[in-house]
């Protein structure tokens, strides 16, 4: 299929969206690669593979829209705004990090750009996105409010009652779930008795829009039209984004849970950026450019960390209240 055929974005918009998902992926790649030579501190959750997710969702916002995000946090976080630069001095620990070097992979903020941060409680984002969403309807402002999460996080009592509260007050929210078929280390099947999400959502009487997580210009028009449906003031909308996680719930995570061959197979056919890259018809010397560039972006943050300012000792006790 042609491309022209394939998509009302233009190709220089696609091929942003492929720079875009590039360096998030290298960004990750680097990340993991400082963590595994003892650079980093704490735990690590990568999102290879879940790039056309962030991206194409994020790209509908506007800056004043709101994103709240998980554990599994540096592609949304990119995707919203933040700097290479801000992302790694934070893991780095440094005060020029963008939660002050306080907060590591898994608690990144950026409220100048709309984030209202990561968090390491599974579905923990859901209420105050909720709470925002409100807060924007109630002062008659046409802001979107949209929550990441995870298939694991529908278990949860925090995802029933805040579609419950979003749908009853018909907040201008949109509850995006990166359906990556694993909850950590439990398959879907092992942890949820219904295969099809959506039941979930449409239980509260909300609209529900499925999506291919791995297709960027796919995700890009499922999410323009919830962003659309919500900031019209017709209520919430649960998109729910078929995606695959290409690396382990953790890095260094064994992932005995997988079947054999399953993560190989995966990177082979489910891969977003190749997928893009392949459609847009990208040649060997405007990707090695491609790569170039992406490369020095994610060279200089690690630069730009390595010689950031180091938290003192005194300083943990900064912003402690009780």
């Amino acid at each position: 299929m042609k491309l022209e055929e394939a998509t009302r974005l233009s190709g220089e918009t696609l091929l942003s969206f492929l720079e875009e998902m590039l360096l998030i992926r290298r960004f990750e790649e680097k990340v993991e690669e400082r963590f595994r030579a003892g650079d980093l501190s704490g735990f690590l959750h990568v999102a290879l593979g879940q790039e056309a997710v962030a991206v194409g969702v994020c790209r509908t916002l506007e800056t004043d829209d709101v994103i709240a995000s998980t554990h599994r946090a540096h592609h949304h976080c990119l995707a919203k705004g933040m700097t290479a630069n801000a992302l790694m001095a934070e893991l780095y620990g440094k005060v020029e990090g963008c939660s002050g070097g306080y907060g590591g992979s898994m608690h990144l903020y950026d409220l100048a750009n709309g984030n209202l941060g990561a968090n390491a409680v599974v579905g923990g984002g859901l209420p105050g996105i909720v709470g925002a969403a409100l807060a924007f309807k109630m002062r008659r402002q046409p802001r979107v409010a949209v929550a990441f999460f995870g298939d694991g996080a529908t278990n949860t009592g925090s995802f029933h009652e805040s579609l419950n509260l979003g749908q009853l007050w018909t907040v201008p929210a949109v509850f995006v779930c990166e359906n990556n078929h694993y909850a950590e280390s439990t398959p879907s099947r092992d942890h949820m008795p219904i295969a099809d999400l959506t039941r979930r959502a449409e239980a509260f009487g909300m609209r529900s829009i499925v999506v291919d997580g791995q297709d960027v210009e796919a995700v890009h028009a499922a999410a323009t039209e919830a962003v659309a449906h919500a900031r019209a003031g017709n209520g919430p909308v649960f998109l729910l984004a078929n995606t695959y996680r290409l690396t382990g719930h953790y890095v260094g995570d064994p992932q005995v849970y997988r079947p054999k061959g399953e993560q190989r197979d995966l990177r082979a056919t489910q891969d977003p950026i190749p997928r893009l890259r392949e459609l847009l018809g990208v040649d060997e010397d405007s990707w090695s450019a491609l790569e170039t560039k992406v490369a020095a972006t994610v060279e200089a943050s690690v630069e730009f960390a390595k010689n950031g300012t180091d938290r003192l000792p005194e300083d943990a006790l900064l912003n402690v209240y009780a």
